[in-house]
């Protein structure tokens, strides 16, 4: 007993050093930085914490409150963030994991900690419906508290980091949701906010927990071609340094490695392997200016001096000097040929350029130096939250449609516009003159019926290009159409357009209702449920909602027919084609019900931390939607639907990723236990230079495979170059890897690329 007890004491002692030793660390780096020095609320806010989360572990096992310590870590060394914010992350999970009130925390620590405290808790906590996504719900409430104080966002993408750095002690299936949902919100708003290195770290974490074979399969590639790469640096950036010093400059000269997410992210958008991507290298050039008001000419000065030593590329330099992107991002970037035949990026820019561009806008724009208050100059960020406002007093009836429309606005690249007196505005790339009108007022939006863009006529769907001016053109007479959906880009257009057009339907709907009654009452009926039902079924309507705009819309009118339904005085005769055609109609359902009986159900107490594995034998027990087409091999999970059934999508697939960010509680690991005796579909795209008897080569590597059959071959040839796409019959991942190997040792074949 005694020995257990001294074996306590021991390793409570090594968890009370392993707290304070991280704690110092945290007061050692804030007393670096240019904050004024508020150690005592610091040291206070850390005590309160410590005793709130007294006797509380994490899944790794170690004490609870080196989460908040390390979150507090991240605010202040990666984040640039001062005493307030430290003080908030520390505190930041008490009012939600223990007794204490948000009314605690500000007695103890006043107001403006108390409102970043509680601005956290509502973002984490709430419970709501099972279709409803918990995840999107909570990002409004993000959004929300945003508005109030930046501070709030800060930190969440700091929990939201430490989180994903620890994701190792979380079962599979909770991985895939977290990991997922960092793609989907925290790393498009980490960007958003100029927080680039975190940007990234938040995708490469992702990555990793999502695809773990390719994640290591592309480091180990980065690790293989690491001594080529260091070479082409030195020789390449070698007469730079020359002419760089010629000028008297104090400078440094990096070398910026693209991110195995990014590598992937291409390699997946272009269909290209490693050994195609020629941009994994890129320079940067961090100079320190002579004079602060002379950065923008250095910059330029730079750039004439290292383009008389290499060509530069006329179609790729990138001013963000003068035109700063969104999220505050500053720099110069110029593509030049090396003299190894490789075009290499370089990237210009100043020390402030490049603390904002590493460190985040957000943190400088805010806090004025040496102070930990909230400075009012941030022109930009404002707009950007002012928006979001917007939409959000506008709320879409689904919470997932909400989430896509602040994506559309949260990374788009910025293009600049023009208006007709001169004032310049941002938009995002892709947008039309109808974003551009609604952006201006709503008003302007919605009678808008052309523009003149340089002087010219165009219709509303026109694209904008940087540099455009727009004139925007009204009639009172014009209403918002339907189809200006499909055409504008922004979230604000989106949103303001969908509310006119719900208030229209309901105004269609009410005048609908209105027919309805003046009807019934004049053949003496009362309206009733049960004679909406029967009308709905008779015009084969689904809802009231629907019969109600129909009959707004003049597009049902009701007659005798109606009145002969509602009294049951005539059968139905030919109220529905359907019923004569064998496919459509409740035939079809019925069939599809009886299949679905097969599938397997998720019952209570379903264990969804384990992985379900899928095997020769209960395949068909699982639902394998058309969007991604998972076979064999691929990384994998489930998702638990709406009927408890199961469906596998790939871990990649944009469907999965929407239901990762907004159902996460219903993913679930998925593995495959397959033994080679199905067979599934796989295409292989190919592409090369023609001669005669490619095509015998090609089939004869396949019909070498003996998994293998060859379903359906297309090839076209056009002046020596061909192309070419073969449907095989495969059993897993493996056999199509096993055919693109043998596929690239043919000579004259340029290109195999497996469609997804």
């Amino acid at each position: 007993m005694e020995e257990r007890n001294n074996t306590d004491s021991i390793r409570e002692a090594a968890e009370e050093k392993l707290v304070n030793d991280a704690f110092q660390h945290l007061l050692d780096s804030y007393l670096n930085t240019r904050h004024r020095k508020k150690v005592d609320l610091i040291t206070k806010a850390f005590n309160f914490a410590k005793q709130a989360h007294k006797g509380v572990r994490r899944l790794s096992g170690e004490p609870y409150i080196m989460h908040p310590i390390a979150v507090a870590q991240i605010a202040c060394s990666e984040m640039g963030l001062g005493s307030t914010s430290i003080s908030a992350a520390l505190l930041h999970d008490v009012v939600e994991d223990t007794d204490y009130t948000v009314e605690d925390i500000e007695n103890i620590f006043g107001h403006k900690i108390a409102q970043i405290v509680d601005g956290l808790t509502k973002i984490s906590g709430g419970i709501f419906g099972e279709q409803a996504s918990a995840q999107a719900e909570n990002f409004k409430k993000l959004l929300l508290t945003m508005s109030d104080d930046i501070r709030v966002i800060l930190i969440k993408i700091c929990d939201r980091l430490h989180n994903m750095r620890t994701l190792a002690s979380q079962p599979a299936n909770k991985q895939y949701k977290i990991a997922g949902e960092t793609l989907y919100i925290y790393a498009p708003l980490a960007n958003r906010l100029g927080l680039n290195k975190i940007k990234t770290e938040l995708e490469n974490l992702s990555f990793k927990f999502e695809h773990p074979d390719t994640y290591k399969a592309i480091e180990d590639q980065l690790a293989d071609t690491q001594a080529s790469r260091d070479t082409l640096f030195a020789e390449f950036t070698a007469p730079i340094r020359e002419a760089l010093d010629k000028m008297g400059l104090e400078y440094e000269i990096k070398a910026r490695v693209k991110s195995p997410y990014s590598i992937w992210n291409k390699m997946q958008n272009k269909h290209v392997t490693f050994d195609q991507i020629y941009d994994i290298l890129a320079v940067r050039i961090i100079f320190k200016p002579k004079k602060r008001e002379e950065e923008v000419n250095e910059c330029f000065n730079i750039y004439v001096a290292i383009s008389q030593i290499y060509k530069s590329h006329p179609d790729r330099l990138r001013d963000w000097v003068n035109h700063p992107k969104a999220n505050g991002y500053q720099a110069l970037h110029v593509t030049l040929m090396s003299k190894q035949g490789r075009w290499i990026e370089v990237q210009i820019r100043s020390d402030r350029m490049d603390e904002i561009a590493e460190q985040g806008f957000a943190a400088h724009w805010k806090y004025k130096e040496g102070e930990d208050e909230i400075a009012e100059d941030d022109g930009e960020l404002n707009n950007w939250l002012r928006t979001i406002k917007e939409i959000l007093d506008d709320p879409q009836p689904d919470a997932m449609d909400f989430l896509d429309a602040i994506k559309l606005n949260l990374f788009a690249s910025e293009i600049f516009v023009f208006t007709p007196k001169g004032e310049i505005k941002t938009m995002p790339a892709g947008c039309t003159a109808l974003d551009f009108a609604f952006q201006i007022h709503t008003f302007l939006g919605s009678h808008c019926i052309g523009a003149k863009v340089n002087h010219k006529l165009v219709p509303l769907s026109h694209k904008l290009q940087s540099g455009d001016q727009v004139e925007i053109l009204t009639s009172n007479s014009q209403h918002v159409q339907k189809s200006w959906i499909n055409f504008v880009s922004t979230a604000k257009a989106k949103s303001k357009i969908q509310a006119i057009l719900r208030r229209d339907a309901k105004e269609t709907q009410k005048k609908g209702e209105e027919i309805l009654n003046n009807f019934l009452q004049k053949h003496s009926l009362e309206p009733s449920s049960s004679i909406i039902d029967k009308l709905c079924d008779f015009h084969e309507v689904q809802k009231p909602d629907m019969l109600f705009k129909a009959l707004g819309e003049k597009t049902i009118i009701l007659g005798d027919k109606d009145i002969d339904e509602i009294t049951g005085k005539k059968k139905k005769q030919g109220a529905s084609w359907r019923k004569f055609v064998p496919f459509v109609g409740r035939d079809k359902k019925k069939d599809s019900e009886d299949k679905k009986r097969n599938y397997f159900i998720v019952k209570e107490g379903f264990n969804r931390k384990k992985p379900i594995y899928i095997t020769d034998e209960n395949i068909n027990q699982f639902i394998f939607p058309s969007c991604c087409h998972p076979i064999p091999g691929d990384d994998a999970l489930g998702f638990i639907d709406g009927m408890n059934h199961i469906e596998i999508h790939k871990r990649s697939c944009p469907v999965a990723a929407k239901l990762k960010a907004g159902f996460g509680n219903r993913i679930l690991d998925a593995k495959w236990d397959m033994h080679k005796q199905l067979f599934f579909d796989a295409t292989i795209e190919l592409k090369g230079i023609d001669r005669i008897g490619m095509l015998n080569e090609v089939t004869q590597v396949i019909s070498e495979e003996l998994n293998v059959n060859i379903h359906k071959v297309t090839l076209s040839c056009e002046e020596g170059i061909f192309d070419g796409s073969l449907e095989l019959r495969i059993h897993d991942r493996d056999d199509v890897k096993n055919i693109i190997n043998k596929l690239k040792k043919i000579e004259g074949l340029q290109e195999i690329t497996q469609v997804v």
